[in-house]
C-alpha cells in the first residue's frame, strides 16, 4: 500500500500551478532511513527553475493580496479539511522518509492541519488602526500588507508541521510563497503542493522546489529584488550564512535555529511526573527536535533516584523501523546524523562519563540508535555544548536553584527549557531567569498551534503561531489622512 502510494506523489517541480521537471533534467533519491533503500526519484530544482519560481510568485502576487480576507480564509480551511481527510496518507509518508513511528507521524499530521485552521481564523482577523494624532494637525491611519515573495526553507525532522506552520501564515496575510523542502523529506512537501491545488490556491501562490543543490537555490532566489522575505528553520549555522546574504537584499527574515534545551529537575520535583516528562522531551521523532531537552540538570538529593528511573524508561523503549507495529524510536534520519550522536557519545565516554543505558549503534541497515542515558560527564565534553539530535539524555546534578539557572544559561542557544517542581511559584520563578523562548513546566510536550514559537540569543529571530506568526508575513503601512 505504501509503496502505491509513494508512485502516486507528483514528483516534479511545482511552479506556476504546473508540474514541471527541472531544467536540466537533473534528479535525486529519496532513501528509507530505516532500510537505506531508495522509495523514490525527485526533481531536483536549479537557478534557472529558482528565478521562474520567483516570476510565479511574484506575478501571482497583486491577485492574491487582493482577495477577500474571507476567501483566502477559506481556501485554509479546505486545506485544512483534506489533510485532516488524508491523515494516514501523509503519515505513512512522513515515516517513511523521515523515520519516525506513525503514531508520531499521525500527531504531525494533525498538529501541521492545525495550523491552516488557526491562520484561517486569523487571515480574518488582523486590522489596523485609526485616530487622531495628539498634536491634531491630521489623523493617523495604520494598515498592514503582505510583505510579499517569501522564501520558505523547512527542515527535514518536521516536513508536514514546518512547511504548514509558513505557508499557512503566508497565505493568510496574502503572501506568495517558495517552499524549499530539505532533500531528505520532499514527498510531504510535494504532496501539500497537490492539496493546495485541489483546496483552490492559484497558480503561482505556492511553489514547490525540491533540490539537491540547496545553497544554489537560496541565493538565487534571496538575489532577486523581488524577493521580499525569507522564514528559515534549520540549524544556527546556516541561519548565520543565510541571514548574511538577506543583508545584501535588506530582506525582511525570520529564524527558528537551533537549540540545546536544558531540563531542570528540582528537589521538590514528583519523580515520576518529572521523569515521564523528561521522556517525552528527550525522545520526541528519536530526538531530532529543536526543542528537544539535551541537558538533565537534577537536583543532588534526588539525582540517583532520577537517572535511575530515566534510564529504566529509556531502556524500555523498542526500536526500529517507523513504519512497524509497536516501535517507541524510529531511526534517524540519515548518516551523518547517527555518525554524530556515534561520536559525542564515543568522545564523552572517553572523557569519563558513563553510560547507564545504550550508549550503542545496532548492526545491520538502517541509521538507528539506542535510547541512552549517560551520567558523570565532564564539564568539557562536547555533548552538553551542542545540539545533540538524538536519543541521548546526558544528566548533571546541582546543589540549588541559581547553580541550575546559571548551567541552563551558559549556552549561545535559547530556544526551549523545562523546569520540574511541585511547587509552582518557585518553579516559575526560576523558569523566568531562563533565557529561552519557549518554556515547559510539569510537561514535556510544549507545541502548541496558539502560542508563539521563537527562541532568544542564536536560537532565532521572529516567532511562528500565534497572532505573532501572522504579523511576520506583514508589513507596518502608516498614513497621514486630512480632510
Amino acid at each position: 500500500m505504501i509503496d502505491e502510494l509513494i508512485k502516486g506523489i507528483r514528483k516534479d517541480l511545482y511552479i506556476g500551478g504546473e508540474w514541471r521537471e527541472a531544467s536540466d533534467h537533473g534528479r535525486f533519491d529519496v532513501r528509507d532511513p530505516a532500510t537505506e533503500e531508495v522509495i523514490a526519484s525527485v526533481a531536483s530544482a536549479t537557478a534557472e527553475d529558482a528565478t521562474a519560481a520567483v516570476t510565479a510568485a511574484y506575478d501571482a502576487g497583486p491577485e492574491w493580496a487582493a482577495r477577500a480576507p474571507i476567501e483566502r480564509a477559506d481556501i485554509l480551511r479546505k486545506s485544512y479539511d483534506l489533510m485532516l481527510a488524508r491523515c494516514d496518507d501523509y503519515a505513512s509518508i512522513i515515516s517513511r522518509e523521515e523515520g519516525k513511528t506513525l503514531a508520531e507521524a499521525r500527531g504531525e499530521v494533525n498538529y501541521a492541519a492545525s495550523f491552516m485552521r488557526w491562520f484561517a481564523e486569523e487571515a480574518v482577523r488582523f486590522s489596523g488602526r485609526f485616530g487622531r494624532a495628539p498634536a491634531g494637525g491630521n489623523n493617523i491611519l495604520v494598515q498592514h500588507k503582505p510583505v510579499g515573495v517569501s522564501l520558505l526553507i523547512t527542515p527535514w525532522n518536521f516536513p508536514a508541521a514546518m512547511a504548514t506552520r509558513k505557508i499557512a501564515p503566508a497565505l493568510a496575510a496574502g503572501c506568495t510563497t517558495i517552499l524549499k523542502p530539505a532533500s531528505e523529506t520532499p514527498l510531504t512537501a510535494l504532496m501539500l503542493a497537490s492539496l493546495y491545488e485541489e483546496a483552490g490556491v492559484p497558480p503561482g501562490v505556492v511553489n514547490v522546489l525540491p533540490s539537491r543543490s540547496s545553497s544554489v537555490i537560496s541565493n538565487t532566489i534571496m538575489s532577486d529584488d523581488r524577493t521580499r522575505k525569507l522564514s528559515f528553520t534549520g540549524s544556527t549555522e546556516v541561519g548565520r550564512i543565510l541571514l548574511t546574504k538577506a543583508a545584501e537584499k535588506i530582506i525582511n527574515c525570520s529564524m527558528e535555529l537551533g537549540g540545546n534545551a536544558p531540563f531542570i529537575v528540582l528537589d521538590d520535583a514528583d519523580l515520576d511526573v518529572s521523569s515521564e516528562a523528561a521522556l517525552v522531551a528527550k525522545i520526541r521523532n528519536a530526538g531530532e527536535s529543536c526543542i528537544g531537552a539535551n541537558r538533565f540538570y537534577v537536583h543532588s538529593s534526588i539525582f540517583n533516584e532520577f537517572s535511575k528511573r530515566l534510564s529504566a524508561k529509556m531502556s524500555q523503549l523498542k526500536v526500529g523501523p517507523g513504519m512497524d507495529a509497536g516501535i517507541d524510536v524510529g531511526p534517524l534520519v540519515n548518516a551523518d546524523t547517527c555518525d554524530k550522536v556515534e561520536s559525542l557519545v564515543k568522545q564523552a565516554v572517553e572523557l569519563g562519563a558513563t553510560v547507564l543505558t545504550g550508549g550503542r549503534r545496532p548492526d545491520g541497515p538502517g541509521h538507528f540508535y539506542e535510547p541512552t542515558v549517560m551520567v558523570d560527564i565532564p564539564t568539557e565534553a562536547e555533548i552538553l555544548h551542542t545540539e545533540i539530535f538524538g536519543p541521548v539524555a546526558t544528566i548533571v546534578p546541582f546543589e540549588d536553584d541559581d547553580q541550575a539557572v546559571e548551567m541552563a544559561n551558559n549556552t549561545i542557544f535559547g530556544l526551549a527549557a523545562y523546569v520540574c517542581g511541585k511547587d509552582i511559584g518557585r518553579a516559575l520563578s526560576v523558569a523566568d531567569r531562563i533565557d529561552a523562548g519557549v518554556m515547559g513546566i510539569n510537561r514535556g510536550f510544549i507545541s502548541d498551534t496558539s502560542a508563539p514559537f521563537g527562541g532568544f540569543k542564536q536560537s532565532g529571530i521572529g516567532r511562528e503561531g500565534s497572532q505573532d506568526g501572522l504579523h511576520e508575513f506583514l508589513e507596518t503601512k502608516y498614513v497621514a489622512v486630512d480632510w
